[in-house]
């Protein structure tokens, strides 16, 4: 082993991956600075994180700690809600057009209708209460596929759930990158009437909002359609649902039915309550089935790396 090999020897694959990752953000911030005002920040903030996760990665080698183990393990969960904030300033800044358009004309070319607004005669409040929930348990159901594993101390399998899932989240953001879009609640439908045209019955109206501050849309924002996240190409829900229930699976999770159960009325939930067209589906699903096929090959290409 060189010494430039044995430098990065403690990186897990997800730290690699984030590293990675990282470096490409940096690289796109540099070259399109002239368009992205906060280039010179978002820089700043992906040099940090190289750095931290190196750190992060060589105290943990050597640390008896509880604490800075766990912190070690579990860091990866919260920075891909940092990420996605990053890509959204990179979008925003770069003001290319939304591709909504095409995506409708694709939704209506597959069945003849726009699915979303047929879907409306089929509302009901207390199916919309069911469907935001599901909608609304996106991350709790990755904690939980993650979780079990890491309970029993089944370490392999917890890291293994962990690239596979951050790996999904990046391939999609690079997704947004390429074909930003809004969604069918905005373009289909009005926004602004979504709780009196869609009503749910106790904790719907709760949940949009949540979710909607979640995607740089404050609560009685005018220009809703210019704040939000343009993240609509791949379905990021559908891509990381599938993931989940193929993970609980394939690892046999205690947890597996609920998981089914949840992530099928997500993904359903996703058409319904007007977030996503349903080529956005298709495409997280396609995804998916990459992320499932290639997440293998690359954890055992960077555990050969470090251990040559």
């Amino acid at each position: 082993m060189t010494g430039s090999t044995r430098s990065f020897s403690v990186l897990r694959p997800v730290d690699a991956l984030i590293i990675i990752f990282a470096l490409l953000l940096l690289v796109v911030n540099i070259v399109l600075s002239s368009h992205i005002p906060a280039w010179y920040w978002i820089a700043c903030i992906n040099i940090f994180a190289i750095v931290a996760v190196v750190l992060l990665a060589r105290i943990a080698a050597v640390s008896k700690s509880s604490f800075i183990r766990i912190f070690y393990d579990w860091y990866p969960a919260p920075l891909i809600f940092f990420s996605f904030k990053e890509i959204y300033v990179m979008i925003q800044s770069l003001g290319r057009p939304d591709f909504d358009q095409v995506l409708i004309t694709i939704d209506h070319w597959l069945f003849g209708v726009n699915p979303t607004v047929w879907l409306q005669q089929f509302a009901m409040p207390w199916i919309t209460e069911v469907l935001q929930i599901a909608y609304a348990s996106f991350y709790i159901l990755m904690i939980t596929t993650g979780l079990e594993p890491y309970l029993r101390k089944e370490h392999d399998k917890f890291s293994f759930i962990m690239f596979t899932f951050l790996y999904g989240f990046f391939l999609s953001y690079v997704g947004y990158l390429f074909v930003p879009g809004i969604g069918p609640r905005f373009t289909l439908h009005n926004f602004t009437t979504l709780n009196n045209d869609l009503p749910g019955l106790f904790c719907t109206d709760a949940l949009r909002d949540f979710i909607n501050a979640g995607e740089s849309i404050p609560r009685g924002v005018v220009n809703a359609a210019a704040l939000a996240q343009r993240d609509v190409f791949p379905s990021g829900h559908t891509e990381m649902t599938l993931l989940v229930m193929y993970l609980a699976a394939k690892f046999r999770l205690k947890s597996r039915y609920v998981l089914y159960v949840f992530g099928t009325l997500l993904i359903i939930a996703t058409v319904y309550l007007r977030y996503h067209y349903v080529i956005d589906v298709i495409a997280g699903a396609a995804f998916m089935v990459f992320t499932v096929w290639c997440a293998p090959k690359l954890v055992r290409w960077w555990e050969s790396f470090r251990r040559s």
